[in-house]
């Protein structure tokens, strides 16, 4: 057994909410034994606090959304991943807005901070949950996920998308302590064809260049094209030069893959335990790995 874990100290990231577009300033301080990650409102006049729980999740579309006390915080995936694949268990977040800071569309930047602050451990003991049958899940749209039973936590992921340049993908992580070197750094990521309707419905206000992989495959008429760079706020590009339009080139070919990988270990991260299983999943979204959270939280419930 191993004891519970928290920061040695605070740090603040501060960056647009990828989907409000407001600049949002996100405090994370160290927490009590059995606090879990609960995030609290200071931008709302009583302070509501939120705990980072599977069945506070209220909506999966883009992102995850955890809803409580009347307030919600959209887009926590990126930050749970790294709290709880860097060994953090008991954290306090301070949000001045209503949605995660995005940075660079990864999660990078948190897991550099709390190698800079350090961590602190507790005396209880942590509650590791093993998994002692698979879960199996079915989504509407082809999404698969396993969870086998295993005596650690390990993942493989396959992501398949009706595209030239990102059909399917594979990505896996055999040991949560790489994931600083191998997953962290991985982007989020949109095609082109998806800008407009996103737009539409009033998601990635605050999408760029800087904090996503954006994937133009189906060239566009040039004036449609500018019409979405002007909206969005970036430089104008040639509609004939597909590609992926960022400045900073993929960190790996599977990089979005193992962003997908990412988001589901934020996603689990909000069952409130240290998970020994194996998860392999396909076509993983933000919806079809709640149903997975909340399915271990009910196994975790049935075994306290």
């Amino acid at each position: 057994m191993s004891r519970q874990i928290t920061l040695n100290g605070s740090f603040s990231v501060k960056s647009k909410g990828l989907h409000t577009g407001q600049t949002i300033t996100a405090t994370f301080h160290p927490a009590p034994e059995n606090h879990g990650y609960i995030l609290r409102r200071t931008d709302l006049d009583s302070q509501p606090c939120i705990v980072c729980a599977a069945e506070n999740v209220v909506e999966t579309t883009r992102g995850t959304v955890v809803e409580q006390n009347g307030a919600k915080v959209s887009t926590i995936e990126h930050a749970m991943a790294a709290l709880y694949a860097m060994g953090i268990d008991n954290c306090l977040i301070d949000l001045d807005g209503p949605e995660m800071p995005i940075l660079d569309g990864s999660a990078q930047l948190f897991v550099n901070e709390i190698q800079r602050v350090g961590t602190h451990e507790q005396a209880t003991e942590r509650n590791y949950l093993n998994i002692d049958r698979e879960i199996i899940i079915d989504g509407n749209n082809g999404e698969h996920i396993v969870v086998s039973p295993a005596n650690k936590f390990s993942l493989d992921i396959t992501i398949a998308f009706e595209s030239k340049m990102l059909a399917n993908q594979k990505a896996e992580l055999q040991d949560i302590s790489h994931f600083a070197n191998e997953i962290a750094s991985a982007r989020t990521f949109v095609f082109v064809r998806d800008i407009q309707p996103l737009l539409e419905m009033g998601y990635i206000k605050g999408g760029d260049l800087d904090n996503a992989i954006v994937i133009y495959e189906n060239q566009l008429p040039q004036d449609k094209l500018d019409f979405l760079a002007d909206t969005m706020g970036v430089p104008r590009m040639d509609a004939t030069q597909l590609g992926f339009l960022n400045r900073k080139p993929l960190t790996w070919p599977n990089e979005m893959a193992r962003h997908k990988l990412l988001d589901i270990i934020g996603d689990l991260a909000l069952t409130g335990c240290r998970l020994k299983a194996h998860v392999e999943a396909f076509k993983p979204g933000h919806t079809i790995n709640n149903r997975v959270a909340r399915e271990i939280v009910t196994l975790k419930n049935r075994n306290m």
